[in-house]
């Protein structure tokens, strides 16, 4: 008989006893047929590998109407989580995995919507619920479990069901069903550990604003049916909105399982994703708690997988961090820094700097940047990058933001002629619809002419609602502001943004600069096509980050209009910017390094050079592969570009340019490189020349 198994262990309990004993088994075998035969209700029994041991005849039945025996089968073939359509229905395998989690981590399940795997003739929808059950000496067992039939009245309650469990658009559990079943997970009174993985997408939220929200809903299905694939049966994946996936991992074993399979998932959601006929990039970020060890309750251990995850994105992103107690203190650091962040304002602690443009043409001032400096009372001076990031969460970068721009104009308006003020914005500021209004009053009580005042956007910030970006940009325009885009090449859509916005300026992103004399590089190459694009737009360019005096005269080459770095030293404060103006009309000489310098042997040795057929005793204080810095001799300004020869040591001589000379001392570049092995020891590189 099919539905022996449950009722024979019903019999065995009074066997070998009277009548009167026996009477029990026999009126609870009667309501079990009873409920069985005349209600929705029918019964199941696994054993401890989740077969099939015992279930009701009338299930039996309908899969035997579609060519199945169920006995002795896995009930996780069986069954399937049911939905009203195909658009409802779970990514294969997901039935598979909800209900081998709960196997897997022996815990109780009530009211799953299931169906059969396999269709057959008529529709069959029931509830499946279960728990586990031990023998009297604690041993697990198997699965025992109800299930109830479904009339299609009550098909609704299906799908119900599962908007409450299953997260809509990945068919994965959500943010209730996971805080559930790690509730349940760690209420065991004994278990292995539970690892949770917090997951966080990198470069998600650039995809989603550039390439709009179909597109980034079609790839966080996608990232869904990898993290399925990579975790398999060892966990329960879900999705708690937006971007943020979490796993369970009831009993994984040692920290080295967790850390490869970590590491499998970053592998896995970092490979290119194909969209609309394009290839997607993203990554992936992740933070892991294990209980007991980080936090026995959901509450601790979700708040340290955090923590953890928080870390993994300081470090670079891409990565898995496991938390540990010093996180603690970084989270009080952070949170320290939030509550001094709120009174910063209020007690001046907050100051601008303003960093020159310069003109290419001329070497003359055409305007400042403002930067924003806190002078912290125990952490000294940060940088924007310090504090901006906990700004933005704790929303009190517009308030900051508001800040600068008034101070910044204020200060403008005391500078002669038509030097431009650059503000930058965040996305917050930008996205604000009283943004025209804000600037209006800020430049109307600063008395500052609206045609000085330039505005820095990212292009994350146009591109979150490209036609709000255009509305404002032209409101703007109409107060009489310019508009600037920031950091020109380094994201994914500053073309788009070009193509879409009218900006009056694209400020070239440092990594461009950064080598752009190199003549093996195509920095060069990249940095003349947007100058030209530029010039035939109509738009001016700034080249941001220049350090050295060879990038100057590169980019004066390519096309460049004007550049600001730190080539004319540190930003100045408001006075000093004042001064520097009235200083030589504003002319600025470079103050920088002459160019990148290779790392430096230093040294205090007598050497000669000679020039022109003559030598002269010399000193080298810093050597390199590629020049040397020498003092003890005195060269003209006309002497510069001469080429000469110096000994490097051991009468080995090589060829060398006078790059630049003042005080005494002086810069050279040698014609070919030379190998410094150790401090003492110099020998030309393979294949060179001495030049002498």
């Amino acid at each position: 008989m099919t539905g022996g198994g449950l009722k024979a262990a019903l019999r065995s309990l009074v066997q070998g006893t009277d009548d009167s004993a026996r009477a029990p088994a026999d009126r609870a075998e009667r309501l079990l047929r009873e409920a069985e035969n005349h209600s929705p209700n029918w019964f199941w029994q696994t054993d401890r590998n989740g077969r099939i041991a015992y279930l009701s005849d009338k299930i039996v039945a309908v899969f035997t109407g579609i060519g199945i025996d169920p006995m002795g089968k896995p009930l996780v073939d069986l069954l399937r989580i049911a939905g009203d359509d195909a658009a409802q229905a779970p990514p294969p395998g997901d039935a598979e995995r909800t209900i081998a989690f709960h196997f897997s981590a022996r815990t109780a399940f009530t009211d799953y919507a299931v169906a059969p795997a396999s269709r057959g003739p008529g529709e069959h929808h029931w509830t499946v619920s279960g728990s586990p059950f031990t023998d009297p000496y604690g041993r697990f067992e198997g699965f025992v479990g109800t299930g109830t039939d479904l009339a299609a009245v009550r098909q609704s309650d299906a799908a119900i069901t599962r908007l409450a469990l299953f997260d809509s658009l990945t068919g994965l559990a959500n943010r209730q069903r996971m805080r559930m079943s790690l509730e349940q997970t760690l209420a065991q009174p004994s278990y292995d550990g539970t690892a949770l993985f917090l997951l966080d997408l990198d470069r998600f939220k650039a995809v989603n604003d550039t390439m709009g929200h179909p597109v980034g809903d079609a790839l966080l299905k996608q990232v869904a049916q990898r993290l399925l694939r990579t975790v398999g049966d060892a966990g329960l994946v879900g999705r708690l909105g937006g971007d943020e996936f979490q796993v369970v991992l009831p009993r994984i074993g040692s920290r080295a399982e967790m850390a490869t399979l970590a590491q499998a998932i970053i592998t896995a959601l970092s490979q290119p994703y194909f969209l609309n006929g394009a290839a997607v990039s993203i990554g992936c970020s992740v933070g892991i708690a294990v209980s007991p060890d980080h936090g026995v309750d959901p509450d601790a251990l979700v708040a340290n997988a955090d923590l953890a995850l928080y870390a993994a994105k300081g470090a670079g992103r891409g990565v898995a961090r496991f938390f540990n107690d010093a996180m603690l203190d970084g989270e009080r650091s952070r949170r320290q820094m939030e509550s001094d962040l709120r009174v910063a304002l209020s007690l001046d602690q907050m100051r601008v700097v303003y960093q020159p443009v310069v003109a290419l043409d001329d070497s003359r001032i055409t305007g400042f940047e403002a930067l924003l400096r806190w002078e912290h009372p125990t952490r000294g001076t940060l940088l924007p990058h310090e504090f901006l990031p906990i700004a933005e969460e704790c929303k009190l970068i517009e308030s900051i933001g508001e800040w600068v721009l008034r101070t910044a104009c204020h200060d403008a308006a005391a500078w002669p002629g038509d030097t431009r003020l650059s503000v930058n914005l965040s996305g917050t500021q930008f996205a604000n619809p009283a943004l025209p209004a804000i600037i209006a009053n800020a430049v109307a009580r600063s008395g500052l002419p609206a045609e000085r005042l330039e505005l820095d956007l990212e292009e994350a910030a146009v591109l979150r609602d490209v036609p709000a970006a255009i509305g404002t940009c032209a409101a703007l325009h109409g107060i009489g502001v310019r508009i600037a885009l920031n950091d020109f090449g380094a994201g994914p859509g500053s073309m788009s943004c070009l193509r879409r916005v009218p900006f009056d300026r694209i400020k070239i992103d440092r990594s461009f600069v950064r080598g752009v004399g190199d003549p093996e590089g195509r920095n060069a190459a990249v940095v003349r096509a947007i100058a030209t694009m530029a010039d035939a737009l109509g738009i001016d360019t700034t080249a941001k980050g220049v350090e050295y005096h060879d990038e100057l005269t590169v980019l004066r080459e390519l096309g460049c209009s004007e550049v600001q770095g730190f080539v004319y030293g540190q930003p100045l404060d408001g006075a000093n910017a004042a001064a520097r103006l009235l200083d030589e009309g504003g002319a600025l000489t470079p103050r920088g390094p002459k160019a990148p310098r290779l790392p430096r042997t230093r040294m205090l040795r007598s050497t000669t050079i000679e020039v022109n057929g003559t030598r002269r005793s010399a000193r080298i204080r810093d050597l390199s592969s590629n020049g040397a810095l020498i003092d003890l001799i005195d060269f003209d300004e006309s002497a510069i570009g001469t080429t000469l020869r110096i000994d490097i040591g051991g009468g080995q001589w090589t060829a060398a340019t006078l790059r630049w000379a003042e005080d005494g001392r002086a810069g050279l570049h040698f014609d070919h490189p030379i190998v410094v092995e150790r401090r003492t020891t110099i020998r030309r590189a393979a294949g060179r020349g001495t030049g002498q």
